[in-house]
C-alpha cells in the first residue's frame, strides 16, 4: 500500500463508519437520496433552541448584565478562556466562534436527549433521540474538526507545517501521516458511545425499576452529558491549537 493512498483510506474509513446504526431508524425518500429524518428533525430542534436563547439573551444589551445576557456571558467567558489555555493567547481569538459552536451544540444536544421525552412521539420507525446519539451527527462533527485543524496548519505555518511529518526522523513518516486521520475517529466513537451507553443504561433501568433508581442516573447523565461536550470542545481545540504550533 502506497502512502498517498492513505488519507483516501481515512476517508474511506469514515465513510464506512457513517452507515453504523442501532436499531431501526426513520427515513425520508428526497429523489434518490435517503435522508436521516430522526437526526434532521431533533438538530433542528437544538438549533432552534441554541438560537432562541442567543438572540433572547442579546436583545436587549445592558451595561450591567441580568437574567439570560448574565448566563450568555458567562457561557462565552468559559468557551474563551477554554479555547486560550488550549491555543496560546496570540492565536485563540479567532478560533472561539468555531469551538464555542462546537460546545453548545453537543451540550444542547446531549441535555435534549436527558430531559425531553422524545419517545412520546411516535415514528413509523425508529424513535427520536439526542442528535449526538446518531454516529453520522458525530462523525460530521470530528470531520469538521479535522478541516479545521488541516487548515489552521498550513495557513499559520505554510508549507514547514508539513515538515512535521519527517519529525524526529522520516522513518515516522508513514506513522505520522496516519495519526493525523484517526484523531476524527476517536472524537467521533468516544462522543457517540459515551451518550448511546448512557441513554441504554437509562432506558433499561426506566423498563426493570421505574422508581427512584432513574432519577439519580438521569442526573447523572446529565453531568456525563456536559463532560463530554467540555472533553469534545477542548480536545478540538487542542488539536487545532497542535496544529498551529511551531510558527514565529
Amino acid at each position: 500500500m502506497d502512502i498517498e493512498q492513505l488519507p483516501i483510506l481515512g476517508i474511506y474509513a469514515l465513510y464506512q463508519v457513517s452507515s453504523v446504526e442501532v436499531g431501526q431508524h426513520f427515513y425520508w425518500q428526497i429523489g434518490n437520496f435517503q435522508v436521516h429524518a430522526q437526526v434532521l428533525v431533533t438538530s433542528w430542534v437544538v438549533i432552534a433552541i441554541s438560537l432562541g436563547l442567543s438572540v433572547t439573551a442579546t436583545r436587549n444589551l445592558q451595561t450591567v448584565p441580568t437574567g439570560s445576557q448574565n448566563l450568555i456571558e458567562y457561557a462565552l467567558e468559559f468557551i474563551r478562556d477554554l479555547t486560550r489555555t488550549q491555543m496560546g493567547e496570540k492565536e485563540y481569538r479567532p478560533w472561539v466562534p468555531f469551538i464555542g459552536t462546537l460546545f453548545l451544540f453537543i451540550f444542547v444536544s446531549n441535555w435534549s436527549g436527558a430531559l425531553f421525552p422524545w419517545r412520546i412521539i411516535q415514528l413509523p420507525h425508529g424513535e427520536l433521540a439526542a442528535p449526538t446519539n446518531d454516529i453520522n451527527t458525530t462523525v460530521a462533527l470530528a470531520l469538521l474538526t479535522s478541516v479545521a485543524y488541516f487548515y489552521a496548519g498550513p495557513h499559520k505555518r505554510g508549507l514547514s507545517y508539513f515538515g512535521k511529518y519527517i519529525q524526529p526522523t522520516p522513518v515516522l513518516l508513514p506513522i505520522n501521516i496516519p495519526e493525523d486521520f484517526t484523531k476524527p475517529l476517536s472524537l467521533s466513537f468516544r462522543l457517540f458511545g459515551n451518550i448511546l451507553a448512557d441513554e441504554l443504561v437509562v432506558a433499561v433501568l426506566v423498563s426493570s425499576v421505574p422508581l427512584f433508581v432513574p432519577v439519580p442516573m438521569m442526573l447523572l447523565g446529565l453531568f456525563t452529558s456536559a463532560v463530554q461536550a467540555l472533553i469534545f470542545a477542548t480536545l478540538a481545540a487542542a488539536y487545532i491549537g497542535e496544529s498551529m504550533e511551531g510558527h514565529h
